[in-house]
């Protein structure tokens, strides 16, 4: 009788702290949904460019020879930038003119020759074809020897030099980068699905490492009709006001809104999995799906499902229960 007594009495005991486990209340913290303005964004990496621009390349491949002081200065267009080593170019150029020289020589002599009928037509033909073929070849290779000197392709500034006495110019690579200063452009790339909701004129707003903590703005200015099928994006120039603290090389971080809802109705995005959150009602957890609209990094616009006395509960609690019963903690 004594051991039935005890297994009775652990069974109650057990069945008590079950029904104490089931009934008990978990506190959790809840929050109330505010009003405020919901903006939809466009995400891109841009880097800060000058409007008027260009890169100056050579197009042989030379030691440089001469360059000028002049980086960050003022220049006039066809200014001398630099110049490239072009003897062997001035010594190519000197035998083809002295060629051309005996040419015409040979060609008068002929000519006179052929007056007194002591050389044929056919002689004076070839003799003029040889003259014309090096007046070709003698005025290619002056206009190759312009190639040698590198020379400001607008009136500008020079925003930056590469070009070191000495090394060797590459051809392709840019060694002066000559334009003006203002104003300036954010060159982004937009990934090619979110290209359909940016549109000219829209504002954006950015952050730069360099400037933290600072609203930087701009605008919309131009999309490049066609997108890189490779990277899947498409170019979009911003328009930054003229007063910006942005330099040129800079990278940026560009939220382009494209959107806004004003005085939307606002939960943090903490509280949601996909479109449900926890709201309490007579001291339960109640489950509730959510009509959305926008989505932030930080709040969420609700359309329906909840209203501005609602006490949601966040961060979305994953362990609870359905109709579970809890306690408001202390916000």
């Amino acid at each position: 009788m004594f051991r039935v007594l005890t297994a009775i009495a652990i069974i109650l005991a057990l069945a008590g702290f079950g029904y104490w486990y089931m009934q008990r209340s978990t506190p959790v913290m809840t929050v109330a949904p505010t009003r405020g303005d919901a903006a939809e964004i466009v995400y891109a990496s841009g880097v800060v460019e000058p409007r008027n621009w260009a890169k100056v390349t050579s197009l042989v491949r030379e030691r440089i020879v001469e360059e000028c002081d002049c980086e960050g200065q003022q220049v006039e267009k066809d200014a001398v930038l630099a110049r490239l080593d072009a003897s062997e170019a001035e010594s190519a150029l000197h035998e083809l003119e002295a060629r051309l020289r005996l040419a015409r020589e040979e060609y008068r002599r002929l000519s006179v020759l052929a007056d007194r009928n002591a050389a044929s037509r056919q002689a004076v033909d070839r003799a003029s074809s040889e003259v014309a073929q090096l007046e070709a070849l003698v005025a290619g290779q002056k206009a190759r020897l312009d190639s040698y000197v590198l020379r400001a392709p607008t009136r500008g500034v020079v925003l930056r030099s590469d070009a070191e006495v000495g090394e060797i110019a590459e051809p392709g690579t840019a060694l002066f980068w000559v334009g003006q200063p203002r104003p300036l452009l954010v060159i982004a790339d937009v990934n090619e699905e979110d290209i359909p909701r940016v549109e000219v004129g829209q504002r954006a707003l950015m952050r730069s490492d360099a400037f933290a903590g600072r609203n930087l703005e701009a605008v919309v200015d131009s999309i490049t009709p066609k997108g890189d099928p490779v990277n899947k994006t498409y170019r979009v120039r911003l328009r930054l006001p003229d007063d910006t603290p942005l330099m040129i090389g800079m990278s940026v971080d560009v939220n382009i809104i494209t959107r806004v809802s004003e005085n939307a109705l606002l939960v943090p995005s903490l509280a949601l999995r996909g479109n449900e959150v926890y709201v309490v009602e007579n001291d339960r957890a109640v489950r509730r799906k959510l009509d959305i609209g926008i989505r932030g990094l930080q709040e969420v616009e609700v359309l329906s499902g909840v209203t501005a006395d609602t006490r949601v509960i966040s961060p979305f609690p994953e362990d609870l229960a359905e109709g579970a019963r809890v306690t408001l903690a202390k916000e």
